[in-house]
């Protein structure tokens, strides 16, 4: 039985380098990472010291840390021959991570390569992030349906994380997270349930952030004579930089059974108490139980 972390990020030599290559956004300048709709950012170098954060996942007591390509970044929406020598650096640079990292295959949404995302989930992937503002109506799902209809071929989840922020520039520091951020993972929590489930009925997926907390919109839902809100088994939520109150109220709206742990470190801290204050049950299915059901579909 292993604790893991579903959502981190680290970013290694191989991708530094190829964003350092860059003289457009997404690019960095040294450690400052310039992305088109937010503000420049300083990376700290240490944040991203695979040993230093190894020693991290140990004293948090994981046997598994999953890391992916920073999807609000942009790289997946870039022209594939842009975006191509990105991912590859990613791919290249998470496959080599140290235990206990794993990693989240990332694929281009603008020039879907269903062959070069099969190659990369060859490498060992868990499965595959997709940016949350790829999936957000029925064209975004009609466009992914071949990466989708992949990892429901070979039993593998999707992750779904919020994609490149618009508009953020101009405005304070945390506007992308709190707002564009949260706004894309409503917005995918519904557009999955309008025509992702419908077209991908045994594919698992992971929403990031509580998925902006829309499942507690369940009761408007069915307010609005969209039938009830039965909880869907096989999809799940992960808890990064949330607490005890909000996921609380997500556990009341969709069960234990559908929580699982992530922190966003290195953008967010782990919780201090794993089970979010709910106890020692609530811990060991956000952090053991519901992790393994959502990567290996097994109880």
């Amino acid at each position: 039985m292993t604790n893991v972390d579903v959502h981190q990020h680290l970013w290694s030599p191989s991708l530094v380098t190829a964003l350092r290559a860059r003289r457009e956004p997404p690019c960095l300048d040294g450690w400052t990472l310039y992305l088109d709709g937010e503000p420049p950012y300083d990376l700290p170098p240490a944040d991203h010291d695979a040993a230093r954060r190894a020693e991290l996942a140990a004293a948090d007591g994981l046997g598994l840390a999953l890391v992916s390509l920073s999807a609000p970044i942009g790289v997946e929406w870039l022209p594939a021959a842009e975006a191509r020598p990105l991912l590859d650096a990613y791919h290249e640079g998470a496959a080599a991570l140290p235990e206990p990292f794993g990693a989240w295959a990332a694929a281009g949404v603008r020039d879907i390569d269903v062959r070069a995302t099969a190659e990369a989930l060859d490498q060992g992937f868990v499965g595959l992030q997709l940016p949350a503002d790829s999936l957000v109506d029925a064209a975004g799902y009609a466009r992914c349906a071949p990466l989708l209809d992949l990892l429901e071929e070979r039993d593998l989840p999707l992750l779904v994380h919020p994609g490149p922020a618009a508009g953020g520039s101009a405005g304070p520091g945390w506007w992308p997270a709190m707002v564009p951020y949260v706004q894309q993972m409503h917005a995918a929590w519904f557009a999955f349930r309008a025509f992702g489930r419908p077209r991908h009925p045994s594919l698992r997926v992971c929403f990031a952030l509580l998925a902006g907390l829309a499942p507690l919109h369940g009761e408007r839902f069915a307010a609005r004579g969209e039938g009830g809100s039965e909880p869907d088994p096989l999809v799940f939520v992960e808890t990064s930089s949330y607490g005890p109150r909000a996921v609380e109220s997500v556990v009341r709206a969709l069960g234990v059974d559908a929580v699982v742990q992530g922190s966003d470190r290195p953008y967010a801290e782990p919780p201090q108490h794993p089970g979010h204050g709910l106890g020692g049950a609530a811990a060991y299915a956000f952090r053991i139980a519901n992790p393994r059901r959502l990567l290996t579909g097994k109880e």
